[in-house]
């Protein structure tokens, strides 16, 4: 039974698949309230009155959003977020649990509430973790005089990166980028293996892509720690790369989309 799919009413919006990131913000005019989710294949806005419960699972016609469409361990309806008591529930109504936040898991049958903002939900999958994008609209700076909300704060100032020094540190962690478990950076030989395949010409080695990392992670650890050899305490292992690749996400340098740029 396929699971019906509103139309695009002021309450209940179908998010398009190019719409972009949700970690960017929503515009200024947004009601208060207002639940956004994207998956692999677009998404939905829910404004807070719309007494409306939305669905995402694997099976895209029995849910409102699809996430982990190709992984049969993700239920095919994995969740509910629902409006209770003027707040955002989500429940876990699938087999694998939920990761709301590095010391959070909502397990199968368990609820949790959505704190206003940005909020990255992680389906578990043994082999690999998927994304569903969430964002609850905050109120406007105007509705409170003197409170500045998450909403309305300024998105952080993403890192410059010329393109060949985005191509390297992309392919380097395209293993966090994919939501893979417990990620690693690929090593040297790795990446100019993979680079020399996508770009022959530019006879890519392990020096080279080396070389640009580490220029990078020098030009950063003036505003960021952790990036130098002298920062972490030993052995520094990967940590000194792992830093950098978690700086760049968290800061939005880098976005599940720019994996596109490996297969181009």
């Amino acid at each position: 039974m396929t699971l019906p799919i509103p139309g695009s009413t002021s309450k209940v919006n179908i998010l398009p698949r190019d719409f972009g990131s949700l970690t960017r913000g929503l515009p200024p005019s947004v009601r208060f309230g207002t639940l956004f989710v994207l998956g692999v294949n677009g998404g939905m806005s829910v404004a807070p009155d719309a007494e409306f419960a939305l669905i995402f699972g694997r099976s895209e016609p029995d849910v409102h959003v699809c996430v982990g469409p190709e992984d049969p361990h993700v239920s095919r309806q994995h969740g509910r977020i629902s409006r209770e008591h003027g707040r955002w529930v989500l429940h876990n109504v699938g087999r694998l649990p939920i990761r709301l936040s590095p010391s959070q898991l909502v397990l199968s049958g368990d609820r949790a509430e959505l704190l206003t903002g940005y909020t990255p939900l992680f389906i578990l999958g043994p082999k690999q973790e998927h994304l569903l994008e969430v964002r609850i609209a905050a109120p406007s700076p105007s509705a409170v005089q003197g409170v500045e909300y998450e909403a309305q704060t300024r998105a952080r100032e993403v890192w410059p990166l010329s393109e060949a020094e985005k191509l390297v540190i992309v392919c380097l962690g395209q293993r966090y980028l994919r939501n893979e478990p417990h990620p690693q950076p690929l090593t040297w030989s790795q990446v100019a293996n993979e680079l020399s395949e996508l770009q022959p010409a530019e006879r890519w080695s392990e020096r080279r892509a080396a070389h640009i990392v580490t220029n990078v992670r020098k030009r950063l650890s003036r505003s960021v720690r952790g990036l130098l050899e002298e920062e972490v305490p030993p052995p520094v292992g990967n940590t000194l790369n792992h830093n950098l690749i978690m700086e760049l996400m968290i800061s939005t340098t880098l976005l599940k989309s720019d994996l596109e740029l490996l297969s181009e």
